[in-house]
Parts: C-alpha cells; sequence; structure tokens
C-alpha cells in the first residue's frame, strides 16, 4: 500500500470547521491516508466575498509550500471558491494540489451528463460559474440553485437545510436536466448520503470529493509519474526576478518560491 500524507487547509481564519472536517474524512480516507486539517491564525471566517478571499491567499500559499517542505504529497485548501488553485500549483514542485469545484466537477462529469451546484447564496453564482467555465465544463452545467443559507447557517437547524436541499436538487433535476448533484459548500458536509437516497443520483460532497481526487492523483504522481505540468499555466516565475526585485522580503513571503 502507498501512504499518502495530505494536508487539508481551511483557508480561514478560525478553527471552528477542523475538527468536524478532520473527523469526516477520517470516515473515507484509504487506510493507508494521513490526514491533518490546519487553518489560517489570522483573517475572515468565510469567504463569502470577493476582498475577504484576497485577504486570504498570502497565508494560504504559505501554508502550500510549507507542506511541501514538511514532506506532504498533497495540500487541499477547502473552499468551493477555490481560493489560490493556480497559484498554489504554481509555487510548487511536486506537490499534489487539489481543491472542493474542480475536483467535484471532475468526478461529476464522469458520472451524468449534466450537473447542478446547490448553494448557499445568489452572490456565489458569479465567481464559481467564471471556475466552471475556467475548468472547462461549461458544457456539463445545467444550473446553480441557492437555498439562501450563509456559511454558518447550514447546520443552525439541519431539518430545515435538508428540507431546502432536497427541494432545490429535485428541481435541478426534474427541471434543469441534472443527472449529478453537487453540493456547492465544503460546509455543507453530511447532507449528501440522505439527499442521494431521496433523489436517487449522486450526489457529490464537497469535502469528499477533494480528498479522494487527491488520493488518486497521488498515486498517478507515484506509480506513473504524472503530476501537475510546470509549463504553461503551472510554470513557476523565475527564482533570478524574484531574488532581483526582492518579492520574499517585501511580503514577508521567505520560501515562497524556494
Amino acid at each position: 500500500m502507498l501512504e499518502k500524507k495530505i494536508l487539508w487547509i481551511n483557508p480561514v481564519g478560525t478553527a471552528d470547521f477542523d475538527v468536524p472536517i478532520y473527523e469526516y474524512l477520517c470516515t473515507v480516507k484509504d487506510k493507508d491516508t494521513l490526514i491533518d486539517v490546519v487553518s489560517l491564525e489570522r483573517g475572515p471566517r468565510h469567504l463569502e466575498y470577493y476582498s475577504y478571499e484576497t485577504l486570504v491567499l498570502p497565508d494560504t500559499l504559505k501554508k502550500v509550500k510549507q507542506a511541501e517542505k514538511d514532506g506532504y504529497d498533497a495540500a487541499i485548501i477547502g473552499c468551493f471558491y477555490d481560493p489560490g488553485l493556480l497559484e498554489a500549483r504554481e509555487i510548487v514542485e511536486k506537490m499534489v494540489v487539489a481543491t472542493p469545484a474542480e475536483s467535484s466537477m471532475h468526478i461529476a462529469s464522469t458520472l451524468g451528463n449534466k450537473f447542478s451546484i446547490i448553494i448557499g447564496r445568489n452572490k456565489w453564482i458569479k465567481q464559481m460559474e467564471e471556475n466552471v467555465i475556467n475548468y472547462g465544463f461549461r458544457d456539463k452545467l445545467a444550473s446553480f440553485k441557492s437555498v439562501n443559507l450563509g456559511v454558518y447557517d447550514f447546520h443552525k437547524d439541519e431539518k430545515l437545510t435538508e428540507k431546502l436541499l432536497r427541494k432545490a436538487a429535485k428541481e435541478a433535476i426534474e427541471k434543469d436536466g441534472a443527472e449529478v448533484i453537487i453540493l456547492g459548500c465544503t460546509i455543507q458536509l453530511g447532507f449528501y448520503k440522505e439527499l442521494q437516497e431521496y433523489l436517487g443520483v449522486p450526489v457529490i460532497d464537497a469535502v469528499l470529493a477533494p480528498l479522494k481526487y487527491a488520493e488518486f492523483l497521488i498515486e498517478l504522481k507515484e506509480k506513473v509519474n504524472w503530476t501537475h505540468s510546470k509549463i504553461g499555466g503551472y510554470e513557476t516565475p523565475p527564482i533570478s526576478e524574484i531574488k532581483d526585485w526582492n518579492l520574499e522580503s517585501q511580503y514577508n513571503m521567505k520560501g515562497l518560491w524556494g
């Protein structure tokens, strides 16, 4: 068995979600997978706004790079906006980087012809739709469905949340042609099983998907040497520029590119 060491990073300035997510990941991880879950030491407690997301990017990237130096095989940036995914793949050398939205869409696209994403608030749609397009899944998207709940609302009244998810997902299937449902927030963890049984279609959990996808990518890297390409989109900036411009010192990001 191939031992896999994965760091889940909650890119928010609170540890509120660390233990629940760790315990949840442990229910489906491979036996040979070792998981750690961390959050940031500062920052907003959710990322429902562009400005909040911008604030957490430097600290998130530092966590990713440190994970590679500490010998992790993969880092998962645990927000469905996928903050810093491209930037993180640019700075790592060989480590796998995965995120909830990209992982969920790849998995959903193999399980059905069309998927719908159930989100908390309409505010989320624009950026998530941009990711759908950027990842090449425009033709796979049936719809977005909002249940009008913020990040901290999903588990306040779980019966209400389940009712809202059922209604939105059923409409996505019957009216929009979805064949797979994606739960578009990591804090929707724990609802997929009952929803899947009720709907009779695959329901992708945004916490479990990136874990299983990361495990898969680690195996590809270790067994057939397939990993993130370092030319084109994920090419690392030239170290000569970084040193000449003194970027690491200016931004207190020592070792980010090295």
